[in-house]
Parts: C-alpha cells; sequence; structure tokens
C-alpha cells in the first residue's frame, strides 16, 4: 500500500431526523458536496392510510431507507449526513442509522409538529445530544420559536432555531450550532 502522507480525515457522523415531509432529504442535499444519495420512492395509492398525507398536498414521493450527504469541513474533518426516514413503519431503521452518530437534527414542520415527537423521544431516551430546526415553509404561518419549544416540552439547553432546508447557509448555521452543542455536553461531563 503506498502512503500519499495525507492525514486521514476525522469522520463525524450526523443524524437528521423528523416526521414524513419535514425535509429532511432537501436538508442533506443542500448542504452535501456530493450528489447526495436518496432512497426515494413515489407515494401511489398503496401508501393511502398508510401514509399521512395530511398538510403535504405536494408531496409526491418519500424516503424508504436513508438519504446520505458529505461536507468536507477541511483536511482533517469530514462530516457524513445520514436522513432517517420520518414514518412509524421504518423507525425499526433508526438504531442503526444513528449508531455511530455525533448527534442528530430533529427538523419541525410546525404544519404537522406532533410529527416530530417520536425523533425528539428517540433522542431523549438514548441520551444523543440534538438540537430542533424548525423548516420555514413558503406561504404557511410562521411560529415564534419559543412557542414552538412549549409546544414540544423542549427543555431549554435544546437549542431551537429557525431554518430553511433549500438553503446552504441556513442548513450550516444548524449544522455549526449542533457542533457547538455537541461540544458543550462534552464539556459538562467532563
Amino acid at each position: 500500500m503506498v502512503d500519499s502522507g495525507d492525514p486521514v480525515p476525522d469522520i463525524l457522523k450526523i443524524v437528521i431526523a423528523g416526521g414524513f415531509g419535514a425535509g429532511k432529504t432537501t436538508f442533506v442535499a443542500a448542504l452535501s458536496e456530493i450528489e447526495s444519495l436518496h432512497t426515494e420512492e413515489l407515494i401511489t395509492t398503496h401508501s393511502a392510510g398508510t401514509d399521512d398525507l395530511r398538510g403535504l398536498d405536494q408531496k409526491t414521493t418519500t424516503t424508504v431507507a436513508l438519504d446520505f450527504g458529505r461536507v468536507t469541513l477541511d483536511q482533517s474533518t469530514v462530516i457524513y449526513m445520514f436522513g432517517m426516514p420520518g414514518q412509524d413503519r421504518f423507525s425499526f431503521m433508526w438504531d442503526e442509522l444513528a449508531q455511530g452518530a455525533l448527534g442528530a437534527v430533529v427538523l419541525a414542520d410546525t404544519r404537522r409538529l406532533e410529527d416530530c415527537f417520536p425523533s425528539i423521544d428517540y433522542f431523549e431516551n438514548r441520551g444523543l445530544p440534538f438540537v430542533v430546526a424548525i423548516n420555514c415553509f413558503d406561504g404557511y404561518r410562521s411560529h415564534l420559536p419559543e412557542d414552538v419549544r412549549t409546544a414540544l416540552s423542549l427543555n431549554t439547553d435544546v437549542p431551537l432555531m429557525l431554518c430553511d432546508a433549500r438553503r446552504r447557509s441556513s442548513v450550516k448555521t444548524v449544522l455549526v450550532e449542533l457542533v457547538g452543542h455537541v461540544l458543550e455536553q462534552e464539556l459538562m461531563r467532563a
């Protein structure tokens, strides 16, 4: 094997979670430096009664396994993003996707806020640091972050911010907040 002399980068794993249609696939694609991998399938009449499409009139596809993207911070640090499927019927995959993760982003869709409770409960129960990003959708009423915090019964130590999953700069801000939160949690444990 030839040694190129280049250092092997630290690889950080981040999971992106949230309810069905919250914007996880869009979030991963917005920041990934490679063409992101998506395991999306068309929503068909077979999913009627299984997938709740209330408030998601324009949604035509759904993630059935995962989304994957990569971001290189510098020569020594690479972040792998794994988007988790949002429907309960795919929650059996969450343990595998979250294994080894540094932290998580929970995308909250205020049109269907209750859909992010399973993700929040999942990370709280496992002690995995997470932030909540309220994904802002065009044409829908916005909510104050503190009102969303109250509705979700989030502890005050969980960072909560507004986000536009379509905008690279917004997604980047969320990941920076998550990494800062993870470091803060580690310092508190030390």
